[in-house]
Protein backbone atom coordinates (compact mmCIF):
# COMPACT_ATOMS: atom_id res chain seq x y z
CA UNK A 1 0.00 0.00 0.00
CA UNK A 2 1.41 3.37 -1.05
CA UNK A 3 1.33 6.16 1.56
CA UNK A 4 -0.76 9.24 0.81
CA UNK A 5 0.68 12.75 1.08
CA UNK A 6 4.21 11.40 0.61
CA UNK A 7 7.12 13.59 -0.45
CA UNK A 8 9.97 12.42 -2.65
CA UNK A 9 13.24 13.85 -3.87
CA UNK A 10 15.80 12.61 -6.40
CA UNK A 11 19.36 12.88 -5.13
CA UNK A 12 22.81 12.05 -6.48
CA UNK A 13 25.63 10.66 -4.36
CA UNK A 14 28.55 13.05 -4.74
CA UNK A 15 32.16 12.28 -3.91
CA UNK A 16 32.12 14.65 -0.91
CA UNK A 17 29.25 12.62 0.58
CA UNK A 18 31.05 9.27 0.53
CA UNK A 19 33.58 7.51 2.74
CA UNK A 20 36.89 5.87 1.85
CA UNK A 21 34.99 2.96 0.26
CA UNK A 22 32.93 5.29 -1.97
CA UNK A 23 29.83 4.47 0.07
CA UNK A 24 27.34 7.11 1.13
CA UNK A 25 28.25 8.28 4.64
CA UNK A 26 25.64 7.47 7.25
CA UNK A 27 25.61 11.06 8.51
CA UNK A 28 24.80 12.28 4.98
CA UNK A 29 21.78 9.95 4.90
CA UNK A 30 20.62 11.53 8.18
CA UNK A 31 20.99 15.00 6.63
CA UNK A 32 18.97 13.87 3.61
CA UNK A 33 16.21 12.62 5.92
CA UNK A 34 16.31 15.89 7.87
CA UNK A 35 16.02 18.03 4.74
CA UNK A 36 13.25 15.91 3.19
CA UNK A 37 11.23 15.98 6.41
CA UNK A 38 11.66 19.76 6.76
CA UNK A 39 10.58 20.42 3.18
CA UNK A 40 7.58 18.12 3.47
CA UNK A 41 6.46 19.60 6.81
CA UNK A 42 6.61 23.07 5.29
CA UNK A 43 4.46 22.06 2.33
CA UNK A 44 1.92 20.45 4.68
CA UNK A 45 1.66 23.65 6.72
CA UNK A 46 3.60 22.82 9.88
CA UNK A 47 7.21 23.58 8.96
CA UNK A 48 9.87 25.36 11.02
CA UNK A 49 8.61 28.92 10.53
CA UNK A 50 4.93 27.99 10.95
CA UNK A 51 5.40 26.34 14.35
CA UNK A 52 7.99 28.89 15.47
CA UNK A 53 5.33 31.60 15.22
CA UNK A 54 3.51 29.66 17.95
CA UNK A 55 6.71 29.46 20.05
CA UNK A 56 7.09 25.77 19.19
CA UNK A 57 9.74 23.69 17.46
CA UNK A 58 10.19 20.17 16.14
CA UNK A 59 12.88 18.10 17.84
CA UNK A 60 14.08 14.75 16.52
CA UNK A 61 13.87 12.26 19.38
CA UNK A 62 14.55 8.79 17.94
CA UNK A 63 15.63 7.27 14.62
CA UNK A 64 16.16 3.73 13.43
CA UNK A 65 17.67 2.86 10.04
CA UNK A 66 18.09 -0.46 8.27
CA UNK A 67 20.44 -0.76 5.29
CA UNK A 68 19.89 -3.43 2.65
CA UNK A 69 22.30 -2.08 0.03
CA UNK A 70 24.67 0.86 0.04
CA UNK A 71 24.42 3.77 -2.40
CA UNK A 72 27.79 4.32 -4.03
CA UNK A 73 29.43 7.43 -5.47
CA UNK A 74 27.62 8.43 -8.65
CA UNK A 75 24.39 6.59 -7.83
CA UNK A 76 21.04 8.33 -8.23
CA UNK A 77 18.60 7.63 -5.41
CA UNK A 78 14.98 8.41 -4.63
CA UNK A 79 14.24 9.54 -1.07
CA UNK A 80 10.59 9.17 -0.07
CA UNK A 81 9.10 10.24 3.27
CA UNK A 82 5.69 10.46 4.89
CA UNK A 83 4.12 11.07 8.32
CA UNK A 84 2.34 8.12 9.92
CA UNK A 85 0.54 9.41 12.99
CA UNK A 86 1.32 9.27 16.70
CA UNK A 87 3.10 6.66 18.78
CA UNK A 88 2.81 6.37 22.55
CA UNK A 89 0.53 9.46 22.47
CA UNK A 90 3.62 11.67 22.27
CA UNK A 91 5.84 10.92 19.27
CA UNK A 92 5.02 12.24 15.80
CA UNK A 93 6.17 9.39 13.56
CA UNK A 94 7.71 9.80 10.12
CA UNK A 95 9.09 7.06 7.86
CA UNK A 96 11.59 7.10 5.00
CA UNK A 97 12.52 4.85 2.13
CA UNK A 98 15.56 5.18 -0.11
CA UNK A 99 15.63 3.31 -3.42
CA UNK A 100 17.88 3.27 -6.44
CA UNK A 101 17.06 4.28 -10.00
CA UNK A 102 16.51 0.57 -10.74
CA UNK A 103 14.02 0.22 -7.86
CA UNK A 104 16.51 -1.54 -5.59
CA UNK A 105 15.85 -0.86 -1.88
CA UNK A 106 18.83 0.80 -0.23
CA UNK A 107 17.43 1.70 3.18
CA UNK A 108 14.30 2.04 5.29
CA UNK A 109 13.99 4.24 8.35
CA UNK A 110 11.54 5.36 11.00
CA UNK A 111 11.79 8.50 13.11
CA UNK A 112 10.01 9.99 16.10
CA UNK A 113 9.67 13.75 16.60
CA UNK A 114 8.46 15.67 19.62
CA UNK A 115 7.11 19.20 19.79
CA UNK A 116 8.66 21.56 22.36
CA UNK A 117 8.04 25.06 23.65
CA UNK A 118 10.98 27.16 22.43
CA UNK A 119 11.06 29.28 25.60
CA UNK A 120 10.79 26.58 28.27
CA UNK A 121 12.27 23.73 26.14
CA UNK A 122 9.55 21.51 27.59
CA UNK A 123 7.69 18.85 25.61
CA UNK A 124 4.22 19.80 24.38
CA UNK A 125 1.22 17.53 23.96
CA UNK A 126 -0.05 16.84 20.41
CA UNK A 127 -3.14 18.95 21.13
CA UNK A 128 -0.84 22.01 21.04
CA UNK A 129 -0.47 21.70 17.26
CA UNK A 130 -3.25 23.47 15.39
CA UNK A 131 -2.75 21.50 12.16
CA UNK A 132 -4.17 18.08 11.38
CA UNK A 133 -1.39 15.69 10.41
CA UNK A 134 -1.93 12.88 7.88
CA UNK A 135 -1.34 9.50 9.50
CA UNK A 136 -1.39 7.28 6.39
CA UNK A 137 -3.19 4.56 8.30
CA UNK A 138 0.09 3.41 9.78
CA UNK A 139 1.71 2.58 6.41
CA UNK A 140 5.33 1.85 7.36
CA UNK A 141 8.69 1.71 5.66
CA UNK A 142 9.88 -0.15 8.75
CA UNK A 143 7.21 -1.49 11.09
CA UNK A 144 9.14 -1.37 14.37
CA UNK A 145 8.52 0.43 17.65
CA UNK A 146 11.29 2.88 18.48
CA UNK A 147 11.75 1.84 22.07
CA UNK A 148 14.36 2.51 24.74
CA UNK A 149 17.78 0.96 24.12
CA UNK A 150 19.01 -1.48 26.79
CA UNK A 151 22.39 -0.50 28.23
CA UNK A 152 25.52 -2.65 28.24
CA UNK A 153 28.34 -2.95 30.78
CA UNK A 154 31.25 -2.57 30.91
CA UNK A 155 31.88 0.33 28.52
CA UNK A 156 35.15 1.65 27.15
CA UNK A 157 35.82 5.28 26.29
CA UNK A 158 36.13 6.10 22.59
CA UNK A 159 36.63 9.86 22.35
CA UNK A 160 35.78 13.21 23.89
CA UNK A 161 34.60 16.15 21.76
CA UNK A 162 33.56 19.73 22.27
CA UNK A 163 30.53 21.14 20.46
CA UNK A 164 31.82 23.98 18.28
CA UNK A 165 30.48 26.07 15.41
CA UNK A 166 30.48 23.25 12.84
CA UNK A 167 28.36 20.95 15.03
CA UNK A 168 25.61 23.42 15.94
CA UNK A 169 22.35 23.69 13.98
CA UNK A 170 19.44 26.11 13.72
CA UNK A 171 18.14 25.27 17.21
CA UNK A 172 21.54 26.27 18.68
CA UNK A 173 22.38 22.73 19.73
CA UNK A 174 24.32 19.89 18.11
CA UNK A 175 22.72 18.72 14.86
CA UNK A 176 21.33 15.19 14.81
CA UNK A 177 23.66 14.09 12.00
CA UNK A 178 26.78 15.23 13.87
CA UNK A 179 26.08 12.58 16.53
CA UNK A 180 26.20 10.02 13.70
CA UNK A 181 29.66 11.25 12.69
CA UNK A 182 30.75 10.94 16.32
CA UNK A 183 29.37 7.39 16.54
CA UNK A 184 31.05 6.46 13.25
CA UNK A 185 34.38 7.69 14.63
CA UNK A 186 34.08 5.22 17.52
CA UNK A 187 34.93 2.45 15.05
CA UNK A 188 38.21 2.06 13.18
CA UNK A 189 38.57 2.04 9.38
CA UNK A 190 39.19 -1.74 9.39
CA UNK A 191 35.98 -2.25 11.40
CA UNK A 192 34.02 -0.20 8.85
CA UNK A 193 35.67 -2.10 6.02
CA UNK A 194 35.09 -5.60 7.41
CA UNK A 195 31.52 -5.15 8.63
CA UNK A 196 29.00 -3.14 6.57
CA UNK A 197 26.36 -1.48 8.71
CA UNK A 198 23.08 -3.40 8.93
CA UNK A 199 21.14 -1.11 11.27
CA UNK A 200 21.44 1.79 13.68
CA UNK A 201 19.08 3.24 16.25
CA UNK A 202 19.80 6.45 18.11
CA UNK A 203 17.72 8.00 20.88
CA UNK A 204 18.49 11.68 21.49
CA UNK A 205 18.05 12.29 25.22
CA UNK A 206 19.37 15.75 26.13
CA UNK A 207 20.59 18.51 23.86
CA UNK A 208 24.26 19.43 23.70
CA UNK A 209 24.87 23.19 23.51
CA UNK A 210 27.80 25.13 22.06
CA UNK A 211 30.96 24.86 24.13
CA UNK A 212 29.84 21.72 26.00
CA UNK A 213 31.96 18.57 25.88
CA UNK A 214 30.74 15.00 25.39
CA UNK A 215 32.50 11.72 26.09
CA UNK A 216 31.45 8.74 23.96
CA UNK A 217 31.64 5.18 25.27
CA UNK A 218 30.91 1.84 23.63
CA UNK A 219 30.34 -1.76 24.68
CA UNK A 220 29.71 -4.98 22.79
CA UNK A 221 26.56 -6.95 23.51
CA UNK A 222 27.72 -10.29 24.97
CA UNK A 223 24.93 -12.22 23.24
CA UNK A 224 25.69 -10.71 19.81
CA UNK A 225 29.28 -9.87 18.75
CA UNK A 226 27.98 -7.84 15.80
CA UNK A 227 25.97 -5.48 18.02
CA UNK A 228 27.34 -2.49 19.94
CA UNK A 229 25.81 -0.13 22.47
CA UNK A 230 27.06 3.47 22.52
CA UNK A 231 26.28 6.40 24.75
CA UNK A 232 27.39 10.00 25.13
CA UNK A 233 27.76 11.79 28.47
CA UNK A 234 27.72 15.58 28.62
CA UNK A 235 30.72 16.50 30.79
CA UNK A 236 29.36 20.00 31.35
CA UNK A 237 25.87 19.10 32.59
CA UNK A 238 26.44 15.48 33.61
CA UNK A 239 23.40 14.41 31.58
CA UNK A 240 23.33 11.52 29.12
CA UNK A 241 23.03 13.11 25.68
CA UNK A 242 22.20 10.03 23.60
CA UNK A 243 22.06 6.25 23.44
CA UNK A 244 22.58 4.22 20.28
CA UNK A 245 22.76 0.65 19.04
CA UNK A 246 24.88 -0.27 16.02
CA UNK A 247 24.53 -3.64 14.35
CA UNK A 248 27.04 -4.78 11.74
CA UNK A 249 26.09 -7.14 8.92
Amino acid sequence: MEPANAWQETLSVRSSETDFQKRLKLSRFFLWMQDAAATHAEKLGYGYEAVLEQKMAWILSRVKVRFFNYPMMGDTVLMKTWPKGLQQKLFYMRDYQMTGADGRLFAAASSAYILINTQTRRILLPSSLQVRLPDNGGVSAMDEILDKIPAVAPLSECLTLQAGYSAVAIMVHVNNARYIDWISDCFSLPEHQEHPLASLQINYLNEVKPGESVTLLRGQRPEDPHCWYLTGTNLTSGAKSFEAEVRWA
